[in-house]
């Protein structure tokens, strides 16, 4: 049984072990927001499942995922559990272990490139800087039922003291809340990029500072799957943009 991350989208950007256990599976359990062409490279005799989850939208319940995983691979199948850019950042792939583990279920576990890196590195900009940012926040803006969510003042001040990139994920919809809790300890200038399918060739990605986070996203149409990034290293970016808010790119570099 392997948990292998697909990354952000471009196959080219798999890793060797991801695309040799996407080719040599009996059975792929695929999550909703993996390509199409990275499905593709699987052997044709092989049976994919597709176990959708995005926010809001309707979900297949983890508890069937799990149990789909634990039957086939006891099965004797060579399961692959394809998920959306790292499985163990907020890919729940430490439930799935855990899960499989139970079990008795033997578990490999393959890291993909995350969005979060892709997307900012497809625009030629960093996470970190040795004169902008120290350290970088990988950070969910959508929390689970019943969860409190982020601190997101507490965040933002500590971001400020200590130099650090904000890269958040699934903030698309919470994004006018979130801007005005980072207000409280971010300056309203703060510079931000928030970037839509990273990697795909219908990436688009769009630029402003902190105070217009929320009326930038709803201007220009961008929605899920994206990462908003917030913080000093995207200040060139925005500067390279200005006056330009919405922009089309494909694959990295361009």
């Amino acid at each position: 049984m392997t948990l292998v991350g697909a990354g952000p989208g471009d196959p080219e950007l798999l890793t060797i072990k991801a695309f040799k256990a996407i080719q040599a599976a009996t059975v792929l359990l695929v999550d909703d927001l993996v390509s199409e062409s990275i499905v593709a490279l699987a052997d044709p005799a092989a049976r994919v499942v597709w176990v959708g989850k995005r926010g809001g939208c309707k979900s297949t319940p983890q508890s069937f995922i799990e149990k789909l995983m634990i039957t086939a691979a006891q099965e004797g199948e060579r399961v692959v559990r394809l998920k959306g850019g790292d499985p163990f950042l907020f890919g729940r792939g430490g439930e799935e272990v855990e899960h499989l583990q139970a079990a008795g279920v033997r578990v490999t576990v393959l890291n993909g490139i995350t969005s979060g890196l892709a997307a900012v590195t497809s625009l030629n900009t960093p996470l970190t800087h040795r004169d902008f940012a120290h350290g970088v926040v990988f950070v969910t803006g959508h929390a689970k039922p019943g969860d409190r969510g982020t601190d997101w003042r507490a965040l933002a001040q500590t971001a400020r003291q200590a130099k650090l990139t904000l890269v958040i994920y699934m903030g698309v919809t919470g994004a006018a809340h979130i801007q005005a809790e980072l207000l409280h300890g971010l300056a309203a200038g703060t510079p931000v990029a928030i970037i839509q399918n990273a990697s795909l060739p219908e990436q688009r990605h769009a630029t402003c500072v902190l105070a217009d986070l929320a009326e930038t996203i709803q201007r220009e149409g961008l929605g899920s799957p994206a990462v908003i990034v917030v913080g000093d290293v995207v200040q060139g970016l925005l500067a390279a943009n200005a006056d330009v808010p919405l922009h089309l790119s494909g694959t990295r570099g361009s």
